[in-house]
């Protein structure tokens, strides 16, 4: 169960006002609204609803929780931003919440100079100097933490640059539980630089999750599958199954996206979308 994320200017907002809904019941529109990641993404740009965008998209909502519940413009920190997908989705949205939004990359691509950044930090998080120099309402780590050998280690590194009550927010491909290592396994062997190396089960979110001292507030599954380029993406009924799918079973399909808090005693808790428990949930890490 999920908030309604409809904008509203900070005068209009009310934590009493954020309503419980179903990940499939998100607002789908936004994705129709983002013409240049389509242009970069996709082969048919056309596409209404593709399903390859829900990485952004779930970040999207996730942040806007953020500001609907702390009522103030965010201080943003996002790691990996390739071409600055991210931060132009959101502007595309029409999001401008935020003070600072800060992009570090190990790689700077030319695009960033143009997507409005605050700053633009050029570092190797694997680096033993690697650091932050401020602390910051929300961290992205959107499809990155899968390129890193010890991304439990990173993320618990990063918990000492949020806010009291800050968020890391992120999404990878997803891999059930007993397939986990042999997959991780499988893909180290044949890696290339900035490949994949680290594999994900739901399991292994929260376990990361608990090492780094927070709580796993949202986690769900993305899609059952993706035919990318197709007419079906222009369906909101296929795209709003995806999404049920993913919210059911989050250890099959394709992708995961989540949300950590850094307080131990989170005061608003958004449920995930399952109308499970995590513990009954195990049920379907197959």
């Amino acid at each position: 169960m999920k908030t309604n994320t409809t904008l509203k200017s900070k005068n209009e907002i009310s934590s009493k006002e954020l309503k419980k809904l179903p990940t499939h019941q998100w607002d789908l529109e936004v994705l129709e609204k983002q013409h240049w990641i389509k242009s970069i993404f996709l082969r048919n740009s056309k596409s209404k609803y593709p399903v390859k965008l829900l990485r952004y998209w779930f970040t999207f909502h996730l942040i806007q929780q953020e500001y609907e519940r702390l009522g103030r413009p965010l201080k943003v920190c996002e790691i990996g931003v390739d071409r600055g997908q991210m931060l132009k989705f959101m502007k595309d949205s029409g999001f401008s919440q935020y003070v600072e939004w800060t992009a570090v990359d190990v790689i700077i691509q030319p695009e960033l100079e143009t997507v409005g950044y605050t700053h633009v930090v050029h570092a190797n998080v694997e680096a033993d100097n690697f650091s932050l120099t401020q602390k910051y309402d929300v961290i992205i780590t959107l499809h990155f933490l899968e390129h890193l050998f010890q991304p439990e280690k990173f993320v618990a590194q990063l918990r000492n640059f949020l806010t009291h009550e800050g968020v890391v927010i992120g999404g990878f491909p997803v891999t059930p539980n007993r397939f986990e290592a042999w997959w991780e396994d499988r893909l180290r062997a044949k890696a290339k630089p900035f490949g994949h190396v680290s594999v994900f089960s739901p399991k292994r979110v929260r376990k990361m999750a608990n090492k780094a001292g927070m709580e796993t507030e949202f986690l769900s599954g993305a899609f059952l599958m993706r035919k990318s380029d197709s007419f079906i993406e222009n369906s909101k009924r296929w795209m709003k199954f995806n999404l049920w799918f993913g919210s059911k079973f989050p250890s099959v399909g394709g992708e995961i996206y989540w949300k950590l808090r850094k307080s131990a005693k989170v005061i608003k808790l958004y449920p995930a979308l399952f109308l499970m428990g995590f513990s009954e949930m195990a049920l379907f890490e197959l």
